[in-house]
């Protein structure tokens, strides 16, 4: 059977069909190619071009007995997460996993998704195990919106297809993908819109949601796991994403959800549902018929209740305003019978009840087995292509908080204040005002080596959710991400040393030579870059911004304090911390340029000077091969302390 699918936009209404033969080409007709500067195309969603990505495969989600246990504060001890938990969705419907929280939901998400392994338990994939060709048929949204805030959403959406998509797509069908689940999902009118933040605005929390489901379709899934992706919205904008859901559910695709506690209209458009309370099944079956059975065990609200508000009370043992069997009135207290059940009196019969029905409630289709390849691998971007997309994403990210006013103004202010201070007086040359300028290069190198060092170190911290997410299903290559996540720095790093070299290095008089001022320049550049990798480094290996801040400060000061000009002859024990201090050798560098003795005639007052004597100046050769050998083996760091976190783990 080969039936091709209709993507119409969610506000029109999208029709779609189920195509569950593998070697089917999903074709998506697209409009015009995206141009990344274009700004007015909101009209652009009609279909001329096609696409062809991974087809949909029809997968019947089936799981029983499913039991997860961790280990409890107590040594030896273990907590029981789910117990016995039973259920299926087929393609075409979703399936809602409803509960308290601290309930099982995510847990059991997490397990359904392949990102967890069960202790017990069967969960098959059309009657199949979970294995790994099936990650790439499968798409998880997270609860958290973790996005880049100063990204349009067109951008966000391209440069996931980019990376995502197979290399047998060009880079204009990549993108024309993008434009094609811009549409599918209804973002036309804000796709030229920044996603926005906390404290930066941009779309609202319902095209949020849909942007970072958008992520995971893209790759067309045959199956689609979400973590409650109604949290924080009103009813209708709810509303608005189950009906998307279920627009995608129609295409052929396996849809499961994990949702708190929906509006009675949200409620009834589930398919099914799965009624969890403190980690055990208390109903699973279609949810337009969860009133029947709990009516038909004696549980039922005795006043006008939302269905959810109903479910979830029974799931927490609150039977206020509900009617109950009587033989549960006379456990909680002997030989009271009109004392009010326990909760946990309650959640037995719950359980009880549900186990006793479980068989007529659960229907098991048998489908004849559809083998999932275990050699089906899609292959993303490569190396080189990842890098660009990255390269292109990182600049358009960081432009902002690079080029900020208030950065800007910091830095021409601090400027200004080195200028007046260092002001020349009329014998510059003088032996008394050479330990003056001395001062004012180390202080150069002070504040252009932890400037950027103070600013690298919140990187991997901050962006730690967004590394995991998409380290996760394999978008990038780790090493593609750090060299262009540290190349994308190198011109935003740079701007600002130039306003301020620009600015003091002409207010105090320096050597004032093309060559003298451009090795100055380039000497500050190695120093941000060095100091750069640094803070990388220092910012993977404890990715808490807490932490890596105050180890940064005891590496600041131990830096400053070898950078010898505070101190000339340091003991032999620690005379090795110089070699490897980013002030002692950026430090030499600038003396090297501004007081080479190889000009005697001009400068001879200069050399003759003891201070410039002490510092036994050479070439400058070595200092530079510090510096660059920082600037490598820093990075190698930051490389290998990243490699070290589970890119697994479901919680950030």
């Amino acid at each position: 059977m080969e039936m091709r699918r209709q993507v119409d936009g969610i506000n029109g209404g999208a029709s779609a069909a189920v195509y569950p033969h593998k070697a089917d080409k999903l074709e998506i007709n697209t409009a015009l190619p995206i141009d990344e500067d274009e700004k007015d195309d909101d009209d652009s969603c009609g279909w001329n071009r096609i696409v062809q990505i991974e087809p949909t495969m029809s997968i019947h989600l089936k799981f029983q007995d499913v039991r997860y246990t961790v280990a409890a504060a107590a040594r030896g001890a273990e907590k029981c997460i789910l117990q016995g938990v039973r259920g299926s969705v087929c393609p075409g419907e979703v399936l809602a996993l409803m509960g308290p929280s601290g309930g099982g939901k995510t847990t059991l998400l997490n397990l359904l998704s392949g990102r967890a392994k069960i202790n017990q338990g069967t969960i098959t994939y059309n009657d199949n195990p979970y294995n790994k060709s099936l990650k790439q048929r499968i798409g998880f949204v997270l609860q958290d919106d973790i996005v880049f805030p100063h990204l349009t959403v067109k951008e966000t959406l391209t440069y996931a297809a980019l990376l995502r998509l197979p290399k047998t797509l060009s880079t204009e069908q990549k993108k024309e993908r993008a434009l094609s689940v811009i549409c599918e999902l209804g973002l036309e009118r804000c796709q030229n819109t920044i996603i926005g933040g906390a404290l930066i605005r941009g779309i609202s929390g319902g095209e949020r949601k849909r942007v970072c489901i958008g992520n995971e379709i893209l790759l067309n899934p045959s199956l689609l796991f979400l973590d409650e992706p109604t949290s924080g919205l009103d009813s209708t904008t709810a509303l608005r994403i189950v009906q998307m859901l279920h627009n995608i559910a129609k295409a052929g695709k396996t849809v499961v959800t994990t949702i708190h506690q929906p509006s009675s209209r949200l409620f009834i458009t589930f398919d099914k549902l799965i009624l969890l309370g403190n980690g055990c099944s208390l109903y699973s079956g279609k949810a337009s018929e969860a009133m029947l059975y709990f009516s038909s065990i004696g549980c039922s609200p005795l006043i006008a209740m939302n269905p959810a508000e109903f479910l979830i009370d029974l799931a927490n043992g609150n039977i206020k305003d509900k009617s109950f069997p009587s033989d549960i009135d006379t456990k909680s207290v002997p030989g009271n019978q009109h004392s009010e059940p326990s909760p946990s009196d309650v959640h037995e019969y719950l359980v009880g009840a549900y186990e006793s029905r479980s068989e007529d409630m659960e229907n098991w289709r048998l489908l004849n087995p559809i083998v999932i390849e275990e050699n089906v691998e899609q292959v993303g971007a490569t190396w080189c292509e990842q890098f660009s997309v990255l390269l292109r994403r990182g600049f358009k990210e960081r432009r902002h908080e690079y080029f900020s006013s208030l950065r800007i103004t910091q830095v021409i202010i601090t400027a200004l204040i080195a200028g007046l201070l260092w002001w020349p007086s009329d014998n510059v040359q003088s032996p008394n005002k050479v330990a003056d300028q001395a001062g004012l290069l180390f202080f150069i190198s002070v504040f252009w080596a932890y400037f950027p060092l103070f600013t690298a170190i919140f990187t991997f911290p901050q962006e730690r959710a967004m590394l995991v997410k998409e380290r996760s299903v394999n978008m990038y290559k780790l090493s593609a991400y750090l060299v262009a996540r540290s190349i994308s720095d190198i011109p935003l790093d740079l701007f600002l040393p130039v306003i301020f070299l620009t600015i003091v290095y002409f207010m105090v008089r320096l050597k004032m030579t093309v060559p003298a001022f451009s090795l100055t320049l380039l000497t500050v550049f190695l120093s941000i870059i060095a100091a750069q990798g640094l803070g990388l480094a220092i910012g993977a290996a404890f990715m808490d911004a807490k932490k890596a801040t105050t180890f940064a400060s005891i590496v600041t000061m131990t830096n400053m304090l070898c950078g010898g000009f505070f101190i000339q002859e340091v003991r032999a024990s620690t005379g090795w911390l110089r070699y490897i201090s980013i002030n002692y050798n950026t430090h030499r560098l600038l003396l090297n340029i501004q007081y080479s003795c190889s000009e005697p005639i001009s400068r001879s007052v200069v050399c003759d000077s003891s201070f410039i004597k002490n510092q036994k100046l050479g070439s400058g050769q070595t200092e530079v091969g510090y510096l660059l050998a920082m600037i490598i083996s820093y990075r190698i760091l930051a490389y290998l302390l990243l490699r070290g976190i589970n890119y697994k783990c479901t919680t950030f």
